[in-house]
Protein backbone atom coordinates (compact mmCIF):
# COMPACT_ATOMS: atom_id res chain seq x y z
CA UNK A 1 0.00 0.00 0.00
CA UNK A 2 1.71 3.29 -1.02
CA UNK A 3 1.61 5.89 1.64
CA UNK A 4 -0.68 8.84 1.77
CA UNK A 5 2.00 11.67 1.46
CA UNK A 6 2.66 9.76 -2.02
CA UNK A 7 -0.71 9.49 -3.26
CA UNK A 8 -0.81 12.65 -2.38
CA UNK A 9 2.03 13.59 -4.48
CA UNK A 10 0.98 11.74 -7.77
CA UNK A 11 -2.59 13.31 -7.51
CA UNK A 12 -0.84 17.18 -7.44
CA UNK A 13 1.82 15.16 -10.14
CA UNK A 14 -0.99 14.46 -12.83
CA UNK A 15 -2.80 17.94 -12.51
CA UNK A 16 0.54 19.15 -13.19
CA UNK A 17 0.62 17.71 -16.32
CA UNK A 18 -2.53 18.35 -17.12
CA UNK A 19 -2.56 21.98 -16.75
CA UNK A 20 0.57 21.37 -18.72
CA UNK A 21 -0.52 19.72 -21.41
CA UNK A 22 -3.63 22.16 -22.06
CA UNK A 23 -1.24 25.31 -22.39
CA UNK A 24 0.90 23.53 -24.98
CA UNK A 25 -1.81 22.55 -27.07
CA UNK A 26 -3.52 26.40 -26.39
CA UNK A 27 -0.10 27.92 -27.41
CA UNK A 28 -0.63 26.51 -30.73
CA UNK A 29 -3.99 27.19 -31.15
CA UNK A 30 -5.30 23.68 -30.81
CA UNK A 31 -8.04 22.00 -29.02
CA UNK A 32 -7.11 20.58 -25.86
CA UNK A 33 -9.82 18.21 -25.59
CA UNK A 34 -8.51 16.66 -28.71
CA UNK A 35 -5.29 15.58 -26.55
CA UNK A 36 -5.46 12.89 -24.29
CA UNK A 37 -2.75 12.10 -21.29
CA UNK A 38 -2.15 8.67 -20.60
CA UNK A 39 -0.93 8.07 -16.86
CA UNK A 40 1.57 5.32 -17.85
CA UNK A 41 1.50 3.04 -14.47
CA UNK A 42 4.10 0.22 -15.64
CA UNK A 43 5.77 -1.22 -12.07
CA UNK A 44 3.63 0.93 -10.01
CA UNK A 45 0.64 -0.74 -7.59
CA UNK A 46 -2.70 -0.84 -7.71
CA UNK A 47 -3.51 1.63 -4.80
CA UNK A 48 -1.58 4.79 -7.01
CA UNK A 49 -3.60 3.84 -10.16
CA UNK A 50 -6.20 4.23 -8.14
CA UNK A 51 -5.38 7.43 -6.47
CA UNK A 52 -5.23 8.57 -9.76
CA UNK A 53 -8.80 7.43 -10.55
CA UNK A 54 -10.03 9.00 -7.77
CA UNK A 55 -8.08 12.33 -8.72
CA UNK A 56 -10.82 11.83 -12.40
CA UNK A 57 -8.21 10.58 -14.25
CA UNK A 58 -9.77 7.35 -16.45
CA UNK A 59 -6.86 7.04 -19.06
CA UNK A 60 -4.10 4.76 -18.33
CA UNK A 61 -1.25 2.92 -20.39
CA UNK A 62 0.38 0.02 -19.52
CA UNK A 63 3.76 -1.45 -21.14
CA UNK A 64 3.85 -5.24 -20.11
CA UNK A 65 0.49 -8.06 -21.00
CA UNK A 66 0.94 -9.76 -17.46
CA UNK A 67 1.17 -6.55 -15.77
CA UNK A 68 -2.16 -4.90 -17.07
CA UNK A 69 -4.23 -8.46 -16.83
CA UNK A 70 -2.86 -8.59 -13.09
CA UNK A 71 -4.15 -5.03 -12.49
CA UNK A 72 -6.69 -4.31 -14.78
CA UNK A 73 -9.55 -6.77 -12.60
CA UNK A 74 -8.81 -4.98 -9.69
CA UNK A 75 -9.89 -1.36 -10.91
CA UNK A 76 -12.64 -0.20 -12.35
CA UNK A 77 -14.15 -1.08 -14.93
CA UNK A 78 -14.92 2.76 -16.56
CA UNK A 79 -11.02 2.70 -16.93
CA UNK A 80 -9.99 3.56 -20.07
CA UNK A 81 -6.87 1.26 -20.68
CA UNK A 82 -4.36 1.77 -23.72
CA UNK A 83 -1.58 -1.04 -24.01
CA UNK A 84 1.47 0.90 -25.11
CA UNK A 85 3.89 -1.50 -25.21
CA UNK A 86 5.61 -4.17 -27.42
CA UNK A 87 2.71 -6.55 -28.08
CA UNK A 88 3.93 -10.48 -29.54
CA UNK A 89 1.09 -11.77 -32.01
CA UNK A 90 0.48 -14.81 -29.53
CA UNK A 91 0.01 -12.52 -26.97
CA UNK A 92 -2.42 -10.97 -28.82
CA UNK A 93 -5.77 -13.11 -27.17
CA UNK A 94 -4.34 -13.18 -23.80
CA UNK A 95 -4.23 -9.34 -23.63
CA UNK A 96 -7.85 -8.80 -24.84
CA UNK A 97 -9.18 -11.60 -22.78
CA UNK A 98 -7.65 -10.13 -19.45
CA UNK A 99 -8.78 -6.44 -20.20
CA UNK A 100 -12.58 -6.62 -21.74
CA UNK A 101 -11.95 -2.65 -21.52
CA UNK A 102 -8.74 -2.09 -23.23
CA UNK A 103 -9.88 1.12 -25.69
CA UNK A 104 -6.71 1.02 -28.06
CA UNK A 105 -3.24 -0.59 -28.85
CA UNK A 106 -0.45 1.74 -29.66
CA UNK A 107 2.41 -0.69 -31.21
CA UNK A 108 1.25 -2.47 -33.97
CA UNK A 109 4.39 -2.97 -35.98
CA UNK A 110 3.70 -5.74 -38.77
CA UNK A 111 0.50 -7.82 -40.69
CA UNK A 112 1.14 -10.83 -38.18
CA UNK A 113 0.16 -9.06 -34.63
CA UNK A 114 -2.85 -7.19 -36.62
CA UNK A 115 -3.91 -10.44 -37.74
CA UNK A 116 -3.87 -12.03 -34.32
CA UNK A 117 -5.58 -8.91 -32.59
CA UNK A 118 -8.37 -9.17 -35.19
CA UNK A 119 -8.97 -12.80 -34.51
CA UNK A 120 -8.97 -12.58 -30.97
CA UNK A 121 -11.46 -9.62 -31.39
CA UNK A 122 -13.73 -11.62 -33.83
CA UNK A 123 -13.18 -14.77 -31.01
CA UNK A 124 -13.95 -13.01 -27.99
CA UNK A 125 -17.09 -10.88 -29.51
CA UNK A 126 -16.31 -8.18 -28.16
CA UNK A 127 -16.82 -4.57 -29.83
CA UNK A 128 -14.17 -3.42 -32.57
CA UNK A 129 -10.31 -2.35 -31.27
CA UNK A 130 -8.87 0.90 -32.05
CA UNK A 131 -5.26 0.48 -32.77
CA UNK A 132 -2.17 2.66 -33.85
CA UNK A 133 0.32 1.49 -36.65
CA UNK A 134 3.81 2.06 -34.97
CA UNK A 135 6.65 3.44 -36.95
CA UNK A 136 10.19 3.49 -35.78
CA UNK A 137 11.24 7.32 -36.50
CA UNK A 138 14.81 7.33 -35.10
CA UNK A 139 16.41 4.22 -37.76
CA UNK A 140 17.79 2.55 -34.44
CA UNK A 141 17.73 -1.21 -34.67
CA UNK A 142 16.76 -1.81 -31.19
CA UNK A 143 13.39 0.11 -31.47
CA UNK A 144 10.49 -1.80 -32.56
CA UNK A 145 8.44 -0.53 -35.22
CA UNK A 146 8.29 0.01 -39.13
CA UNK A 147 10.12 2.16 -41.47
CA UNK A 148 8.23 5.18 -42.40
CA UNK A 149 8.58 4.13 -45.99
CA UNK A 150 6.15 0.90 -45.17
CA UNK A 151 3.48 3.08 -42.79
CA UNK A 152 1.09 3.54 -45.88
CA UNK A 153 1.71 -0.45 -47.03
CA UNK A 154 0.56 -1.36 -43.15
CA UNK A 155 -2.10 0.81 -42.88
CA UNK A 156 -3.74 -0.10 -45.85
CA UNK A 157 -3.59 -3.90 -44.58
CA UNK A 158 -5.20 -2.99 -41.32
CA UNK A 159 -7.98 -0.75 -42.75
CA UNK A 160 -9.05 -3.73 -45.41
CA UNK A 161 -8.47 -6.91 -44.31
CA UNK A 162 -8.58 -6.46 -40.41
CA UNK A 163 -12.70 -5.85 -40.20
CA UNK A 164 -12.36 -5.78 -36.53
CA UNK A 165 -9.85 -3.42 -35.82
CA UNK A 166 -10.28 0.11 -36.43
CA UNK A 167 -6.93 1.67 -37.89
CA UNK A 168 -7.08 5.03 -35.86
CA UNK A 169 -3.17 6.43 -36.52
CA UNK A 170 0.41 6.32 -35.65
CA UNK A 171 3.08 5.84 -32.69
CA UNK A 172 6.58 6.47 -32.16
CA UNK A 173 8.62 5.66 -29.28
CA UNK A 174 11.92 7.94 -30.69
CA UNK A 175 15.47 7.29 -29.72
CA UNK A 176 16.78 4.63 -27.68
CA UNK A 177 16.89 6.21 -24.67
CA UNK A 178 12.94 6.66 -25.01
CA UNK A 179 13.72 10.61 -25.71
CA UNK A 180 12.57 12.53 -28.39
CA UNK A 181 13.45 15.11 -30.80
CA UNK A 182 11.70 17.56 -33.30
CA UNK A 183 12.50 15.50 -36.01
CA UNK A 184 11.49 11.94 -34.83
CA UNK A 185 8.20 14.16 -34.07
CA UNK A 186 8.43 15.52 -37.98
CA UNK A 187 9.23 12.22 -39.38
CA UNK A 188 5.87 10.39 -37.65
CA UNK A 189 3.54 13.64 -38.73
CA UNK A 190 4.54 13.75 -42.83
CA UNK A 191 3.72 9.82 -42.09
CA UNK A 192 0.23 10.95 -41.11
CA UNK A 193 0.23 13.44 -44.06
CA UNK A 194 0.95 10.61 -46.11
CA UNK A 195 -1.28 8.01 -44.38
CA UNK A 196 -4.28 10.07 -44.73
CA UNK A 197 -3.52 10.49 -48.58
CA UNK A 198 -2.98 7.29 -49.50
CA UNK A 199 -6.65 6.29 -47.41
CA UNK A 200 -8.26 9.42 -47.66
CA UNK A 201 -8.42 10.10 -44.15
CA UNK A 202 -8.88 13.28 -42.42
CA UNK A 203 -5.65 14.45 -40.53
CA UNK A 204 -7.97 16.40 -38.08
CA UNK A 205 -9.60 13.05 -36.94
CA UNK A 206 -6.34 11.55 -37.06
CA UNK A 207 -4.55 9.95 -33.95
CA UNK A 208 -0.85 10.47 -33.38
CA UNK A 209 0.86 8.42 -30.12
CA UNK A 210 4.12 10.42 -29.27
CA UNK A 211 5.68 11.94 -26.57
CA UNK A 212 6.72 11.26 -22.82
CA UNK A 213 7.29 12.62 -19.84
CA UNK A 214 10.42 14.81 -20.85
CA UNK A 215 8.80 16.03 -24.32
CA UNK A 216 5.52 15.43 -24.24
CA UNK A 217 4.68 19.65 -24.44
CA UNK A 218 6.49 19.93 -27.55
CA UNK A 219 4.91 16.54 -29.06
CA UNK A 220 1.90 18.63 -28.25
CA UNK A 221 3.02 21.57 -29.86
CA UNK A 222 3.96 19.41 -33.31
CA UNK A 223 0.53 17.55 -33.08
CA UNK A 224 0.14 14.30 -30.49
CA UNK A 225 -3.18 13.72 -29.55
CA UNK A 226 -1.85 11.08 -27.02
CA UNK A 227 1.25 11.63 -24.81
CA UNK A 228 2.52 8.75 -22.75
CA UNK A 229 3.16 10.28 -19.14
CA UNK A 230 4.64 7.78 -16.62
CA UNK A 231 7.78 8.94 -14.18
CA UNK A 232 6.86 12.68 -14.11
CA UNK A 233 3.19 11.62 -12.71
CA UNK A 234 4.02 8.58 -10.43
CA UNK A 235 7.52 9.17 -9.97
CA UNK A 236 11.06 6.70 -10.93
CA UNK A 237 10.29 3.10 -11.96
CA UNK A 238 11.09 0.32 -9.22
CA UNK A 239 11.68 -2.72 -11.46
CA UNK A 240 12.51 -5.60 -9.72
CA UNK A 241 16.03 -6.47 -8.97
CA UNK A 242 17.68 -9.36 -10.60
CA UNK A 243 18.86 -12.72 -9.02
CA UNK A 244 22.74 -12.29 -8.73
Amino acid sequence: MAAPAVEATVATALRSVILRARKAAEQVGRDPERVRVLAVSKTKPVSLIRQIYDAGHRCFGENYVQEIIDKAPQLPEDIEWHFVGHLQSNKAKTLLTGVPNLAMVHGVDGEKVANHLDRAVSTLGRHPLKVLVQVNTSGEVSKSGIEPSSVVELARHVKQHCPNLVFSGLMTIGMPDYTSTPENFRTLSNCRADVCKALGMAEDRFELSMGMSGDFELAIEMGSTNVRVGSTIFGPREYPKKAT
